[in-house]
């Protein structure tokens, strides 16, 4: 017989390593944007929103070039200052009327005045504060009103003020500021606004119609309106 020969390892070969199992990696955020996952729900949820901020854009831009609203239009057409004066211990004593149109020019918007106040200032230092009737104002319409001032204001004046009050004295004409603070909505069709709070700023020019002075008429004055 032949020489026995004894086999190993190393006649076969390196062993065969196991077959390793399939492993699939999810898809990344498959887990939330599933059918009726959290993220498309968000998804879902953000593009109505910005398609309604869209939506109400355009519809507002729409509504705007229709009617073009235009602002109130407010002038002093007369005033009469039938008294001003300054005592030695800075207490001013006037006599002051007035007669204001305010005017709204837009066709398709009503306005509710529903609170209307006059205040009137000397030097920055307010005199006397007015409630006005409130109202409705149809489309294209003007309305007058009439606040009157008519009292006494102690002031805090310095030498300035005091020599500025004394040239106005001589030239007849006192400088006075009215403002006018409103409370007001839109009407537009059958829809009415929120409220908003305009102010109109009178910086008027009076000439003294009763005792000393020798001032000029008044001329009507255009106030202006701050929205």
């Amino acid at each position: 017989m032949g020489e026995e020969t004894h086999l190993n390892g190393a006649y076969y070969g390196p062993a065969i390593p196991p077959r390793p199992h399939s492993y699939h990696r999810p898809r990344r955020g498959s887990s939330c944007c599933c059918c009726g996952g959290p993220c498309c729900i968000l998804n879902f949820l953000f593009k109505l929103i910005v398609s309604l901020i869209i939506i109400v854009g355009v519809i507002l831009l729409v509504v705007w070039l229709a009617l073009r609203p235009a602002k109130v239009k407010v002038h002093v057409e007369a005033a009469d200052l039938s008294g001003f004066n300054l005592t030695d211990g800075n207490v001013l004593r006037y006599n002051l009327s007035l007669s204001v149109s305010i005017r709204n020019p837009n066709k398709r918007v009503g306005i509710y005045y529903d609170r209307l106040e006059a205040r009137a200032f000397y030097q920055g230092q307010r005199l006397e504060s007015r409630f006005l009737p409130t109202f409705y104002q149809g489309h294209k319409n003007t309305t007058v009103v009439y606040p009157a001032f008519n009292g006494q204001q102690l002031l805090v004046l310095g030498s300035k003020e005091v020599e500025d009050f004394e040239e106005e004295r001589r030239k007849g004409t006192y400088e006075v500021d009215v403002k006018i603070y409103a409370r007001v909505r839109f009407k537009i069709g059958g829809f009415k606004t929120k409220h908003f709070t305009p102010d109109a700023e009178c910086e008027l020019k009076l000439p003294l119609t009763a005792g000393a002075g020798a001032g000029g008429g008044f001329s009507r004055t255009k106030c202006d309106i701050d929205f």
